[in-house]
């Protein structure tokens, strides 16, 4: 059963801070309760993840796409947040939840 209404009434878009640092700031062993971690900075990666949550089911979250700008992200996310306002609920989902095909490898691309 398709089910037709406007998009924000089904989903909603936030921006999540995605931090990759490798170090832990603790190394935990049993005979003490915690080590100074090592003196070397850790390199720290910041991505920005902007996810479709829908509002009948919070654990219901699609990731719509993953970024390492900042401002880029927040440029799409505030796209995406006029979108709902504007789409209805079939097309936010193709626009935004839908993967794009994959290329066909098999043609010539020069062709």
């Amino acid at each position: 059963m398709k089910i037709i209404g406007a998009a924000d009434d089904f989903w909603r878009v936030r921006l999540t801070r995605v931090d990759s640092t490798d170090a832990a700031d603790f190394e935990w062993r049993d005979d003490i309760l915690y080590r100074t971690p090592p003196e070397v900075e850790p390199q720290e990666s910041e991505r920005w993840r902007i996810e479709a949550v829908r509002l009948d089911d919070y654990e219901a979250v699609v990731s719509v796409g993953v970024l390492e700008d900042r401002a880029e992200a927040e440029a799409i996310l505030e796209r995406a947040q006029e979108d709902l306002l504007e789409m209805t609920k079939a097309q936010f989902e193709d626009a935004y939840l839908t993967p794009s095909p994959a290329p066909d490898t098999d043609e010539d691309p020069t062709a």
